[in-house]
Formats: C-alpha cells, structure tokens, sequence
C-alpha cells in the first residue's frame, strides 16, 4: 500500500491540510470547553449556525459572511441571557440554538432548494474545501491561537475559580464574551469540513482523551492540540483507503483513541489499588 497516493490529488492535500488545522485548533479550544464543563455548548452553537448558513443562503450573502454574523449574535445572545437572568447555561443555549436551528429547518421546508451546501454544512465535506476555505481556516485557527495566547492567564483564571479571578481583577464578563466569539469563529470555519453532526465531537474527544492522560493544564493543551491533529491527518488518509466519509472517520478514530485510553487508564488504576490493598 503506497501511503503517499492520496497525496497526488490537490483536493486531497487541501483536505488534509484543514483536517490538521481545525483538529489542532478544536483540540485547543477544546481543553476549555470541557474544564469549564461546557461540552454542550460546541454542540448547541454549530446547530444555531446551521441556521445563519440557510439563510445566508437564502439571501444569496457569502457563507462565512452570513453563518458568522448569525454565529456571532447567537453566542452573545447565550453569554448575555446567562449573565442578566437566572437562566442556565444549559438551557439557554438550549433554547436560542435549538430556535436558530428552527428557523433553518423552516426555511429549507419554505424554499424546497436543499442543495450540497447544505449537505457539506450538516455533515461535511472536507474533500470539497476550495483554496479560499483553506484560507479561511488558517487565518481563524491562528486567531485563535493568539487570542489564547495572549489570554493564557486570564482564561486559566476564570476556568477554574471565576470568583477568585473577580476579586483579583480579572474582568471575567469579557474573557466570557470574548472566548465564545472565539469559539463561534472555530465553529464557522469548522462547519464545511466536520458539518454539524460532528464538530461537538472533535471539540471535545481530543480534550477528554488529554485529560485522562494528564493532571498537568499545560500538557493537557499540548496533548489535546496534538491528538486532534494527528487523528485529523490519520482519519483523512484510512479514509482514502476504506472509502468512508472522511469527518466521521476523523471522528470514529478519535473516539476510538478516547476508548483505547480509557482501558488502559482504568487497568492502571485497578492494578494500583490491588497494590494498595496488598501492602495494607
């Protein structure tokens, strides 16, 4: 088997190089989302922007142009209902995400033109990325990195004791805001290659995997970033192979490195309390 085949094919090299980029900057991303215990929020805000991509492309306006306002609006809409109610998170980006997902659904009933857009944003099509979504891609995911960057402190403050950080000064309101227009971001230029079915997914694998190999923040980040990139090129190149859509195989080995750590984590632990009660 010549591993290198799929790589004559442009489509295929443009495919694996955003595969990388949105596992890498998922996987970043990722490793806040699951500390701050917010797993469902990846889910609920690619479904809102599910339902800006109808009707950017209803209003013929650019993709990103359209999801991204919608995607915007959605996440402030949550930060704020959560911050000026008593509200929870949980069910306010149940309802605002769910409702934008409704309108979505009711314009493509209205309008009867459910095309391969559509079929990219619900569940991608990663072989089907053009130059500019690579683009698109690159410049968010280092956008991301840099507001992480320079953020570092202020969201490892805020993850793990808001209170804490408020006292200290840190103005959590705006590290809130600012990290889910981020996210948002993430999600949009996420959506055409893993679709919506399948961005909480790689949000999330990649960070639970980490931390169930590390109690260290730092490493947890390394090791989420670097797992989510290498299923991302993996998952791309079995696919060639097996002929499976390529954002669900990203996604299946990603669950199954999840399932392979998880045995060998729990193994480990039942061996160390044997050796507990043993000298005991």
């Amino acid at each position: 088997m010549n591993w290198l085949e799929p790589f004559q094919f442009e489509f295929f090299r443009n495919g694996t190089l955003v595969a990388v980029l949105v596992g890498g900057m998922c996987g970043l991303i990722g490793v806040y989302i699951v500390l701050r215990g917010m797993s469902y929020i990846g889910h609920g805000l690619s479904h809102a922007i599910f339902g800006g991509a109808v009707v950017s492309f209803v209003m013929q306006w650019n993709f990103y142009l359209g999801a991204g306002i919608w995607g915007f609006i959605a996440a402030l809409l949550i930060n704020q209902t959560v911050r000026r109610t008593k509200i929870n998170a949980d069910a306010a980006i149940g309802v605002i995400t769910t409702a934008s997902f409704a309108v979505g659904v009711a314009l493509i009933s209205r309008y009867r033109r459910f095309t391969r857009s559509f079929d990219a944003a619900l569940f991608g099509n990663i072989l089907g990325v053009t130059a500019q979504d690579v683009a698109v891609v690159a410049i968010v995911a280092m956008v991301v990195t840099i507001f992480i960057f320079f953020m570092y402190k202020q969201l490892l403050f805020t993850t793990f004791d808001a209170e804490v950080a408020r006292v200290y000064g840190v103005r959590t309101e705006w590290i809130d805001t600012l990290f889910a227009l981020v996210l948002a971001a993430a999600l949009i230029a996420s959506m055409q290659i893993l679709g919506v079915t399948l961005i909480a997914a790689a949000l999330v694998i990649p960070a639970i995997t980490a931390r169930l190999l590390t109690d260290s923040f730092n490493r947890m980040i390394l090791l989420s970033v670097g797992l989510g990139m290498v299923s991302g090129f993996l998952g791309m190149v079995i696919s060639y192979y097996i002929d499976v859509a390529s954002g669900a195989t990203i996604v299946m080995l990603q669950a199954a490195l999840f399932g392979l750590v998880l045995a060998i984590t729990s193994i480990q632990k039942q061996a160390e309390r044997r050796l507990i009660h043993t000298h005991v």
